[in-house]
């Protein structure tokens, strides 16, 4: 088992694992346990009392932050023609169709962070499912990434969209924003992001839906939230 560093070690002292913290209380200490030299990011991971392995239970999307993520993200748009033109006008840093598919399958080239494409365009993107599926960068609907107008979602990017999807213990880990942040910018970020959540409640979940949320910077210590704190 790999030893915690001397820093890891020192910030997890700061935390009570047995206490539920304010959200208030818990951005103060995300911040406080930060150890990283760089602007670490925040991110949540809300626990959801949900079976993966029914369809209906697997929640997938993307929402966009009030406050934005602190990153910029690096964005390539599969599609033709009009559409093609329309996403280079807003700003999409790579644009093409299947010669950037090509480039990807020859080229092993990877320089974005996301992909948005045309329903037009996803069966030959779906040739090159199995390289782009491991790395999360296949396009879905579910999050708006496959759309015939990719303007829009463009836009969303820039203005801080996060997807998310269920892992295969019912958990979502999402990112809220960056240390930095204005402890209000992330409080706020939170508070939008457990909102959001807590809609998707399916039918068939019955009881709590949320069972436990947590914050943690880069390489910090979790820190647990009372849900009570949540405006839900």
């Amino acid at each position: 088992m790999k030893k915690a560093s001397k820093k890891y070690v020192e910030a997890s002292s700061k935390v009570d694992k047995n206490a539920l913290y304010s959200i208030e209380e818990a951005i103060k200490l995300v911040k406080e346990t930060s150890i990283t030299k760089f602007d670490g990011t925040v991110e949540v991971a809300i626990k959801l009392n949900v079976d993966p392995k029914k369809a209906d239970q697997q929640l997938r999307g993307s929402l966009v932050l009030p406050n934005g993520t602190g990153k910029t993200k690096r964005i390539l748009v599969i599609a033709k023609g009009a559409a093609a033109e329309a996403a280079k006008k807003a700003g999409a840093d790579f644009v093409g169709d299947t010669d950037m598919i090509e480039k990807i399958q020859k080229e092993n080239w990877f320089d974005y962070d996301v992909i948005i494409a045309t329903p037009e365009m996803m069966p030959e993107l779906g040739k090159i499912g199995k390289v782009l599926g491991p790395k999360g960068l296949m396009p879905n609907p579910k999050t708006g990434t496959v759309t015939p107008n990719p303007v829009k979602t463009i836009e969303d990017i820039q203005k801080g969209m996060v997807e998310f999807r269920t892992d295969s213990y019912g958990n979502i880990h999402t990112i809220i924003g960056k240390v930095s942040f204005d402890d209000n910018k992330l409080a706020e970020n939170l508070n939008y992001t457990i909102n959001a959540i807590t809609k998707l409640k399916p039918a068939t979940v019955k009881g709590k839906f949320i069972t436990n949320i947590s914050i943690a910077s880069t390489m910090g210590p979790g820190i647990r939230l009372d849900k009570n704190s949540f405006d839900n």
